[in-house]
């Protein structure tokens, strides 16, 4: 039975312009997936577009259509990105999907019938923009704690979910699975929450009618978020047991922005040991991008959107980018001097100029013949193990979701290789016909080396690395197997590179 991967993305609110917090997400999924493909994983990768509530009621009513007209027309936003983002999603879900609606009633009914979703009546503050309530004593100086807008007083009938039931429970899975919430600042501030003590949860509304109905009540229509968290069972086809529910849930891991934190690892594991579903095995919170120091608003006009960044950069130096700049989880600053300074270092001068230089020597001294090696000495089996180390080390990069580490782990062998060729002095062999049997054996190992690291590199940048390997004479889709030293055949055609990322000038950047 081959091994399954289910790795998610939150769905984006329809209503949102996509920006670089949103590409960010999606890109380490999508890296995440490819990853899981290459080392042989059946994977199912998710993303898709939340589109019921309140406020795209409001935004459809003030543009003058229907909900689903405004929906249908913005959620092209979202799949032209993934696109143009090179997205290598299975699925995309959207709420107002049929497959969904049934799902979430299903689930809805399921719990309402086991006793824990009740009729009560809701009083508190409304915030609108979040579509979350808030009690007296959560309001800052009267206003949402969360965005600091304006709150209005609501009441109304609502059904209600028993989340305190399971406060217990949620503690002691959070305390016996400590890779459940994750990094572990994360996991320490949901667990003082729900310390405090969790409360039942209003899980209707009746002050619009843009969502799904409640079973055998359509006054009211099902929450938003008990409606959006629950995408992540209905795009596997829940409440079917079999087929891809049955395969992939419980989900490997839901990757999400730290301010829908509480949606995930509160909320979504107690819908579902209400229902008696399995939760998610890991939920990881990463963090928020600023732009030049600040944060990114609509007011200061400093919105990093992501198609303008690849028109400008290219798809794959800002996947490079986003992942390299910042360790997955903190918060990080985005700057184009960052950005430029980063394609013209390391991927224009390390990883493209020890192909150029590479390519060019076997074509020079060899006729673009790749030469068997000869016998290893110090320095070449120095530089193998380092190769060989990288894919180890990778691995438990990726594992963790440290996408900026294991980038790490992969440049250090591409600057052992520049190094490899100082050392060796491949120009100097070529002079001495004696020494044609070394020369062969060191640039055996400088293009088997970079074949592993391209091969690594499809998942981060794939078009770059797809093009790294065909000057390898590299063309067959990558595999598991491939990840072993020595199966660049001595023989092979190496054509000479082309620069991958050419240099950018800095000045006109400034």
């Amino acid at each position: 039975m081959s091994r399954t991967f289910y790795v998610t993305t939150p769905i984006y609110y329809v209503n949102d312009v996509p920006h670089i917090g949103h590409a960010y997400t999606t890109l380490a999924a999508d890296v995440l997936a490819r990853y899981k493909r290459l080392k042989g994983y059946d994977v199912f990768f998710l993303t898709g577009t939340d589109e019921h509530g309140q406020k795209v009621e409001k935004a459809a009513n003030a543009a003058g259509e229907t909900p689903l007209e405004l929906a249908d027309r913005v959620v092209k936003r979202f799949q032209a990105l993934w696109e143009k983002l090179d997205i290598s999603y299975s699925d995309f879900i959207r709420t107002t999907q049929e497959r969904h609606k049934k799902g979430v009633s299903h689930l809805f009914k399921k719990v309402m019938d086991k006793g824990d979703i009740y009729l009560g009546e809701y009083e508190d503050w409304y915030c609108t923009p979040c579509e979350t309530f808030w009690t007296e004593t959560q309001l800052i100086d009267g206003k949402c704690p969360d965005c600091n807008r304006p709150v209005e007083k609501l009441k109304e009938e609502s059904y209600f979910f028993r989340m305190s039931k399971y406060q217990e429970q949620l503690l002691a899975h959070i305390e016996a699975n400590p890779d459940f919430i994750q990094p572990k600042s994360r996991r320490n501030e949901i667990i003082s929450f729900v310390k405090e003590g969790l409360r039942d949860l209003s899980v209707s509304r009746t002050s619009f009618n843009w969502g799904i109905p409640v079973p055998g009540n359509d006054r009211h229509v099902i929450y938003v978020w008990f409606d959006a968290l629950t995408n992540y069972i209905t795009a596997l086809g829940y409440p079917e047991e079999g087929g891809n529910f049955g395969k992939f849930w419980p989900v490997d891991v839901h990757l999400i922005g730290k301010d829908i934190l509480r949606f995930h690892a509160v909320f979504w594991p107690t819908f579902l040991m209400a229902a008696g579903l399995p939760v998610p095995k890991r939920v990881f919170a990463h963090g928020w991008w600023t732009v030049e120091g600040q944060k990114m608003s609509k007011s200061l006009q400093n919105v990093v959107e992501p198609n303008m960044l690849v028109d400008k950069y290219g798809i794959d130096a800002v996947r490079y980018f986003l992942l390299r700049e910042v360790p997955f989880g903190l918060d990080g600053d985005f700057s184009h001097a960052a950005l430029v300074h980063r394609i013209n270092s390391d991927l224009a001068n390390d990883l493209g100029n020890l192909l150029n230089r590479s390519t060019a020597m076997v074509n020079k001294y060899f006729g673009g013949t790749l030469p068997a090696p000869g016998p290893f000495t110090e320095v070449d089996t120095a530089f193998r193990a380092k190769a060989e180390a990288m894919i180890e080390q990778l691995d438990t990069c990726i594992n963790e979701l440290a996408f900026s580490k294991g980038l790490q782990a992969i440049w250090e062998v591409i600057s052992a290789g520049n190094k490899y060729i100082d050392e060796t002095a491949p120009w100097a062999l070529a002079k001495d016909p004696a020494q044609q049997e070394r020369l062969g054996t060191v640039m055996y190992t400088l293009l088997e080396a970079q074949r592993l690291v391209y091969l690594l590199l499809t998942a981060f940048m794939p078009n770059s690395a797809a093009k790294g390997l065909r000057y390898l004479n590299w063309v067959e889709p990558p595999k598991a197997d491939d990840l072993t030293w020595g199966r660049l055949a001595p023989g092979t055609t190496i054509i000479k590179a082309e620069p991958l990322f050419p240099r950018i000038e800095e000045k006109t950047e400034a």
